[in-house]
């Protein structure tokens, strides 16, 4: 191999390196997300049921509505954060819903 086949090797794996480790930046939207819906629940189907609630997704420059549904509690404590739009400058960016433990 010449040296600027290695060069550009090892620099394409440290490219990838870089970004699973610090990520990339969230996809700014620059629609304005749609009320959330009203979602009917009954009770939950088993003892450690967390209701997560459904959210507005932004697939292929439409808004989809992903509809909520029960989930199983990881570990006895931990609660259910829901994600959620934010607006940032030049649009609305979507942070995931988490589990924290208290």
């Amino acid at each position: 191999m010449n040296r600027r086949a290695v060069f550009l090797c090892l620099f394409l794996m440290l490219s990838g390196i870089a970004l699973s480790l610090f990520g990339c930046y969230p996809a700014v939207v620059r629609v304005d997300p749609p009320a959330p819906r009203i979602e009917v629940y009954g009770s939950p189907p088993y003892p450690e049921a967390v209701w997560r609630p459904g959210h507005w997704a932004n697939r292929g420059g439409g808004w989809t509505w992903v509809p909520g549904h029960w989930a199983r509690r990881p570990r006895p404590g931990a609660v259910w954060v829901p994600g959620q739009w934010e607006h940032r400058r030049g649009g609305w960016v979507w942070y995931d819903g988490r589990w924290e433990y208290r």
